[in-house]
């Protein structure tokens, strides 16, 4: 976190192996971080950071024993191509093809970073995929795209309240499995409007339980507001909470 000439802050992102435009869950962490440590005035309502994507606003809430909430305000959707070869990405999940949902596709959305989103017929075959990152990189190479992180969500029905269960895998940024991905939470809103699985009426209510497979259970706000066609606003929010605190020496 900088200082910034044109927002609040700037902030910048980097996952083991390279640095991203922008990221949502380290946008939340740091909003609370820094309301934690007082930069962010109590009762603030909003503040803005500089990120690689461009000032990007996040909306506050506060409780009496600090802030409670945070939204974040991510770029517009933008959908890209559709792979077609459902048999060569199940492989490279290491799933039957007959567990990937049926009617839905596996595209690319981005908000500001690309992801792969692979929709699966059921919460448990989210909970078996394992990458072969060699196929995968063949099944993209074979689509004519670049390797990407892989989103994987099932729309079944749980015992929790979530709309999506959801895991994402992105061995080519370093990240074996990420416990709460808000970068692909915006994007996965908007595939959700855009392929009328949500109404537009309560596409400001979607709410993704990701990382439970791995333990670290997360659960992510999404509103996007709009049409399937034409989607007008993504926000993405949720909470955090300080697990540890000390110095680093440069």
């Amino acid at each position: 976190v900088l200082p910034s000439e044109t927002a609040d802050v700037r902030a910048r992102y980097f996952t083991p192996a390279q640095e991203l435009p922008m990221a949502g869950h380290p946008t939340i962490g740091s909003t609370f971080a820094l309301a934690i440590e007082g930069t962010i005035a109590r009762g603030r309502e909003g503040f803005v950071f500089e990120l690689g994507v461009g000032p990007t606003p996040v909306s506050l809430e506060w409780e009496k024993a600090g802030l409670s909430f945070a939204w974040m305000t991510q770029p517009l959707p933008t959908f890209g191509a559709v792979l077609d070869d459902r048999a060569a990405m199940a492989t490279a999940l290491g799933i039957d093809e007959g567990a990937l949902a049926t009617g839905l596709p596996i595209q690319i959305v981005s908000c500001g970073v690309p992801f792969l989103f692979v929709p699966i017929a059921a919460r448990a075959a989210v909970d078996t995929v394992a990458i072969d990152r060699r196929a995968l990189v063949r099944a993209c190479e074979a689509a004519g795209i670049n390797e990407l992180p892989v989103f994987l969500f099932s729309t079944a029905a749980g015992a929790d309240e979530a709309t999506v269960y959801s895991r994402m895998l992105a061995p080519g940024f370093g990240i074996a499995e990420d416990p709460a991905t808000g970068g692909a939470s915006g994007p996965l809103g908007s595939y959700l409007l855009r392929h009328r699985v949500v109404h537009p009426s309560a596409a400001d209510k979607i709410l993704s339980l990701q990382g439970a497979a791995m333990g670290r259970p997360s659960l992510i706000h999404i509103a996007i507001e709009g049409q399937p066609d034409r989607i007008t606003r993504v926000r993405v929010g949720g909470r955090s909470v300080l697990v540890g605190r000390g110095e680093l020496m440069v």
